[in-house]
Formats: C-alpha cells, sequence, structure tokens
C-alpha cells in the first residue's frame, strides 16, 4: 500500500476544509470524502463500510502525513460494479447451516434447515451495489488497498487545497486587525508624550497639597516624583506590544503549524495591554483617550485570538 509524501504548505492554512476524490475500476467504485474544523491537536474518525476496517490504519498514516492540527472525518464509501442483483455469501450461509446440524444433532431435532428461513438470515443475501460482507482474496485486498491510498492521497491534496484558501483568506483578516492595533499603539506614544507635563505638574500640586507648609527635603522630593513618573510610564509596555505586533504579523506571513505560536505571542500582547491599562493615568483628555485606546486594543486582541483557534 503506497503512502504519501508529506505536505509542504507554502503559507498559512485554515483548520476548515471539505474534499472527496474517486477511483472506479471494474469491480467497484471507491468515494472518500474528508471533512475538518478546527481542534487543538490532530483528531482523526474514520468511518469505512463494514468488513473494511482493515484500511483505517493506511487511512490514519496517510492523514497524519498530511496535516498537522485539526478533526478530521474520512468516510470511506465502497460501491459494487458488475455484480448479480443478488449475491449470496456462501461463507455465511454455511456457518448457519454448520450452527444448524448442531443444534438438530444435539437436541434431536427433526426438521432440515428451511432454505427461505436461512435467505433471511443477516448476511447471507447482500444486495447489489453492497460489498460488506463478502470474502476478497489477498490480491483484490491489495488492489483495493491501492485504490484507497491514491483516492486518499488526491482528496488530502484537494483539501489542501481549500485549507491554504481559506488561510490566506484568514491572513488578510489578521493583519487587517494588527494594523489597527498598531495605528493605535502609535497614537499611544504620542499621547504618552503629551501627558507628561501634565501629569507632571499634576503631581507636584499634589504633593504640595500633602505637604502644605511644611519643609521638605527637596532631592527626596524629586526622586519620589521620579518614581513616580516611572510607574505611571507605559512606553515600555508600547514599546514590547509593537514589537509582538511586527512579529505576529512575520509569522502570519510564513508558513507551517503557526496557530499555537500565534496564540501565546496573542497571550504575551493582552499582558502588555493590561499592564498599560493599569498604569495609564485616567486624568484629562489625554489620560481618558489613552485609556479608551487601551480598551480597543484589548478588544482586538480579543477577535485575533477567536480568529486564531482556526489556524493549523
Amino acid at each position: 500500500m503506497s503512502k504519501a509524501p508529506s505536505a509542504v504548505s507554502s503559507t498559512l492554512r485554515s483548520m476548515t476544509g471539505y474534499a472527496q476524490a474517486k477511483a472506479e475500476r471494474e469491480e467497484w467504485v471507491l468515494r472518500i470524502t474528508l471533512r475538518s474544523v478546527n481542534h487543538r491537536f490532530l483528531d482523526v474518525r474514520v468511518r469505512a463500510p463494514e468488513g473494511f476496517e482493515i484500511f483505517e490504519p493506511q487511512i490514519r498514516q496517510l492523514v497524519r502525513e498530511h496535516l498537522g492540527r485539526g478533526h478530521v472525518d474520512v468516510a470511506l464509501h465502497i460501491e459494487a460494479l458488475r455484480t448479480p442483483a443478488v449475491h449470496i455469501n456462501r461463507n455465511v450461509a454455511a456457518a448457519y447451516i454448520r450452527a444448524i446440524e448442531e443444534l438438530r444433532s444435539e437436541f434431536g431435532l427433526a426438521p432440515e434447515p428451511h432454505l427461505g428461513a436461512l435467505l433471511r438470515l443477516p448476511g447471507v443475501v447482500v444486495s447489489a451495489g453492497n460489498l460488506s460482507g463478502v470474502q476478497f482474496d489477498e490480491e483484490e485486498l491489495e488492489r483495493l488497498g491501492f485504490d484507497v491510498a491514491a483516492c486518499l492521497t488526491e482528496a488530502l491534496q484537494k483539501l489542501d487545497e481549500m485549507r491554504e484558501e481559506e488561510g490566506r483568506s484568514l491572513a488578510s483578516e489578521l493583519r487587517m486587525v494588527t494594523s489597527g492595533i498598531a495605528e493605535r499603539v502609535t497614537r499611544l506614544e504620542s499621547l504618552c508624550e503629551e501627558s507628561r507635563p501634565a501629569y507632571a505638574e499634576r503631581l507636584r500640586q499634589r504633593v504640595q497639597e500633602l505637604l502644605g507648609n511644611s519643609a521638605v527635603d527637596s532631592v527626596r522630593l524629586a526622586q519620589e516624583a521620579a518614581l513616580l513618573a516611572e510607574r505611571a510610564d507605559v512606553a515600555e509596555e508600547l514599546m514590547r506590544l509593537q514589537s509582538h505586533v511586527q512579529q505576529f504579523d512575520r509569522l502570519v506571513s510564513g508558513a507551517g503549524e503557526l496557530g499555537k505560536k500565534l496564540d501565546f505571542l496573542l497571550q504575551e500582547m493582552q499582558r502588555e495591554a493590561n499592564t498599560m491599562l493599569s498604569k495609564t493615568p485616567g486624568l484629562g483628555p489625554e489620560g481618558l483617550e489613552m485609556t479608551d485606546l487601551g480598551l480597543q486594543i484589548k478588544a482586538e486582541i480579543e477577535k485575533l485570538r477567536e480568529q486564531v483557534q482556526n489556524v493549523e
């Protein structure tokens, strides 16, 4: 049974997709259907006709060679061609007859097996187009296994194409969101500079209110003021947030299994946004705008996290 080479993606891929492939021979028509949705890991479920579970390990291996993440449903359909309208499974019928003979001998039953009753037993009569219960020799199984591998490989290639197409669309949406975050960060950097004189003046007034006419060490006062100003400075958080946005865009433009990396990076972005909001002074027009922009950035990061859940 042949194996397909591992798929090499050249772009970000979505985990959502659908594909179907078909193979025909004189004896049968083989069809494989694939459906995939997002999942933290690779979860493969195979549905095959009764008696053809022998191909399940081969199917699972081929899927693992092509896909890294996602919940994947694989449905194998087999239809017989050029068969009589009714096929008698003689092996099953013979097994029933032996069992009946043993019971008749053991309990001394006189009646012989009734043909009509025998034909009504499960698995004895197989209708046209249904291979379930039919015995195949080794050569037929090998040929059918080859068709399963070829058909599944074709379906996986089609699924790859659809997931990459979905991925390109998803990458475009992600870049639009990160572009908006980058613009807000740039605006926050400007507001941070603009708010420093106002913050310093308010700090001076607050210190003066607390001290009144009391004498105070000017050096100590300057040190305390510098410390408070540093605690309220969000420049470092903005710098890291901007860096994370750039790194996110680079990953989106790459290939491979990026979903987990992007999700981790978004956690870091969310942490920086939270820290920035906790330090932002909500005083004056600049402070209020900084708070509003910080909340907008958090909302955009959450939007990215929802979309990234579908990235392989």
